[in-house]
């Protein structure tokens, strides 16, 4: 009898050590095992303000924006300038410039974003919106810039950023539709005619 019982509860553990390993078949826990779903619009994304404060991009739906990577140190450093002067002239009609720091490309933007401000507003009067520090670039990239940048998500403009102040332009309904190198200025013919198509 005790042989029946102990061949019995033995069986019992066999049964549910199957019914675990089917379970975590079915299930993975694993994380190398679970793909995650790349965003599908830019407005999926959360950043925070130079002031730390959190904003999701659909805070600027129905607007045309213009995403900058910029950097207090760098030779393109004179185009917050330009892009300043650009947000003047089309913000009426609808064009928001954003500005985002980040130290990937040369150490270029070392200071802290309290410093990032004063030197903006010090130096160039920038009124358009700025946010906190973030990677571009890298193993850590920000969501946002891996939105940007990647083959799946806008396979037409794909590609790592080359350096402080490239710049990407999207539409109303977040779509990316240009993107321009560090070298086109923010005034030029090039950028300007493309923010005037897309204010359309």
């Amino acid at each position: 009898m005790k042989r029946i019982f102990a061949l019995s509860i033995v069986a019992t553990g066999l049964a549910f050590i199957s019914i675990s390993l089917l379970l975590l078949m079915k299930n993975p826990t694993d994380s190398s095992a679970q793909t995650k779903t790349p965003m599908k619009s830019i407005y999926e994304i959360s950043v925070k303000s130079i002031d730390g404060n959190p904003l999701k991009l659909d805070h600027y739906k129905g607007k045309v924006l213009l995403i900058v990577n910029v950097a207090s140190q760098c030779g393109y450093t004179p185009q917050y300038e330009g892009l300043q002067k650009v947000y003047q002239k089309y913000q009426q009609q609808g064009l928001v410039v954003l500005g985002f720091p980040a130290n990937n490309f040369g150490g270029q933007e070392p200071g802290n974003e309290a410093e990032i401000k004063t030197f903006c507003s010090t130096n160039y009067n920038v009124t358009f919106p700025m946010f906190s520090k973030v990677s571009a670039a890298g193993s850590n990239i920000h969501p946002l810039y891996k939105f940007l940048t990647e083959r799946e998500t806008n396979p037409e403009f794909a590609g790592k950023i080359t350096w402080n102040f490239n710049k990407f332009l999207v539409d109303k309904n977040g779509k990316l539709i240009a993107r321009f190198d560090s070298s086109d200025e923010p005034e030029s013919a090039k950028v300007t005619q493309a923010i005037e198509q897309a204010l359309k």
